[in-house]
């Protein structure tokens, strides 16, 4: 199992493989790789305005097939045509560098066709904020099927994704198959948080995760006993933080370890591992509000997991691709070696046998969306089947 490799660079490709996995048809993608084949020999920076102007097109094509079929009365059709125009204008506008122009304009269009995909396809899926001291925290709300009391699972971003991609790895869809609802958050530093109200990265996570389980226990269909966390990527930090500094959580997990992050990018520094995005610099001094690489670094301190993972004293599963080429394997073995108060710790590592190898399962999400959604069954009282 590998990467689907169509560019000589990392970066395009992972963009590339996250939007075959996100729900994209692979025909289209292949119509909006071929013509800027040739822009990616010059780096994962300099061509960026070239995949943005075919991908965004691609996007615009299918916003104007989806007014047809509404038009028509055919709304699931053009709910079907909605969801992929704003997932090519997501990764269309997530490959651009902050401040590069139409930006700003592509995620609003990319969030307007998702709502409309909503509504038209009448989809398990509801916009809410969640209140933070400061701002807010868009999310996505899909509920457990049934009447009663349900369990439910945060799910939070990694650096460079939003609460949409969340959605389109189909965890929580898996996890109301279980009967668990699933909140995926724009936590502060991604998704709508940063872009729409500048709030930065905070590395102490259950400053806004808690928030998070205030809200659901609001819910009438929560059991508020039965609260998960996970996070995908650099939610690979988030998402454990979260877990040791609030007592309420009662499972958590991760879909790729981050345990030192803050020493992932002296690395890069030094040229070692690739990077999630292009322009990566701008992009991490953007999100943290940094000023300054300097400052960035300072900021990003607190990045690091060590000394704090002996606080979770609730099951806890770390994953992990074998041939991660952004975070390091080793993070895998040191978070779960420190997980010493874990009444159920496991640590899955993907390889080639099945799949889901590369950064958190960029070439094969299946395996890694199966696990988690049975291992919140099995830790929060839900149904595996």
């Amino acid at each position: 199992m590998a990467l689907f490799e169509y560019f000589p660079n990392y970066i395009w490709n992972l963009s590339v493989a996250i939007a075959m996995e996100s729900g994209g048809q692979i025909g289209e993608i292949i119509d909006m790789c071929q013509p800027i084949k040739d822009a990616a020999d010059s780096g994962a920076d300099a061509g960026t305005p070239q995949f943005m102007k075919q991908w965004a097109a691609m996007g615009d094509k299918l916003l104007e097939l989806a007014a047809e079929d509404e038009a028509k009365g055919r709304n699931f059709s053009a709910s079907n045509k909605l969801e992929r125009a704003s997932l090519y204008l997501v990764t269309a506008e997530r490959m651009q560098g902050h401040g590069h122009p139409g930006r700003t304009e592509t995620f609003a269009k990319a969030r307007d066709a998702f709502d409309r995909s909503t509504a038209l396809g009448k989809l398990n899926r509801e916009r809410v904020e969640i209140p933070l001291e400061t701002g807010t925290m868009p999310a996505l709300w899909t509920r457990a099927p049934g009447e009663g009391r349900k369990p439910a699972v945060v799910f939070c971003n990694g650096l460079d994704s939003n609460k949409e991609l969340l959605y389109w790895t189909r965890l929580p869809e898996e996890l109301a198959r279980r009967g668990i609802s699933t909140l995926c958050v724009d936590q502060p530093g991604s998704g709508e948080a940063l872009r729409l109200q500048g709030l930065p990265v905070d590395p102490h996570s259950e400053s806004w995760a808690s928030k998070a389980v205030d809200w659901l226990e609001t819910q009438d269909n929560v059991d508020a006993s039965k609260i998960g966390m996970t996070g995908i990527s650099l939610g690979g930090h988030f998402a454990p933080r979260a877990v040791a500094y609030e007592p309420r959580f009662a499972s958590g997990a991760v879909w790729g370890a981050n345990h030192n992050w803050r020493e992932v990018q002296d690395k890069r520094m030094e040229r070692e591992g690739q990077n999630p995005v292009p322009h990566y610099w701008a992009h991490v001094h953007w999100a943290f509000g940094a000023n300054s690489q300097e400052d960035f670094l300072q900021k990003s301190d607190d990045m690091n997991l060590n000394g704090h993972m002996d606080r979770i004293n609730v099951p806890f599963l770390v994953t992990h691709g074998a041939n991660d080429r952004q975070i390091s394997v080793n993070y895998a073995d040191d978070l779960y070696d420190q997980l010493v108060n874990s009444p159920r710790r496991e640590k899955v590592i993907f390889t080639a046998r099945e799949g889901g190898v590369e950064h958190v399962g960029a070439d094969n999400m299946a395996y890694g969306r199966d696990l988690l959604s049975d291992w919140f069954a099995e830790t929060l009282g839900g149904n595996a089947g």
